[in-house]
C-alpha cells in the first residue's frame, strides 16, 4: 500500500513537472528554470540564456523519471528495476523535448516575453 501512495506521489509530481501537461511550464518549469538561470547569472551576466534552458531541461528530466518510477511502484510491483534504461529513456525524451522548444523560440515560432530574457537575445 505504502508503494502504491509513494508511486502515487511521485507521478502526480512528474506530471507537474513533465512536458506531458500543456499548462505546466508557465507555473513550475519556467520559474524553476528562470531560478536556476538566475543563480548563474550572478556569477556571470552572460551565462542567464544557456542556464535557463539547462535548467528547463533538468525540470523536465526530473519530470519525466519521477513518473517513470512512480508507474513502476504502482504498474509493475514484481517488475525488476532497469534504472540505467530508465533514467536513460528520461534523459532522451526529456532533451527531445527542450531541444523542440528551444529550437521554436529561435526561428521565433514562438516568442519569449522580454521581461523573460531580459536582454539576452538568440
Amino acid at each position: 500500500m505504502l508503494k502504491t501512495l509513494r508511486g502515487g506521489f511521485l507521478v502526480g509530481l512528474g506530471y507537474m513537472l513533465s512536458p506531458l501537461s500543456w499548462w505546466n511550464d508557465i507555473f513550475f518549469n519556467f520559474p524553476i528554470a528562470y531560478a536556476f538561470g538566475y543563480g548563474f547569472k550572478l556569477i556571470n551576466p552572460s551565462w542567464f540564456l544557456p542556464a535557463m534552458v539547462i535548467g528547463y531541461w533538468l525540470s523536465n528530466v526530473l519530470g519525466i523519471l519521477m513518473m517513470q518510477f512512480g508507474a513502476g511502484d504502482i504498474l509493475f510491483k514484481d517488475r525488476k528495476k532497469n534504472l540505467t534504461q530508465d533514467v536513460l529513456m528520461g534523459i532522451g525524451t526529456s532533451t527531445l523535448y527542450t531541444v523542440a522548444v528551444a529550437a521554436l523560440v529561435y526561428f521565433h515560432i514562438l516568442e519569449s516575453p522580454s521581461f523573460l530574457l531580459g536582454d539576452a537575445t538568440f
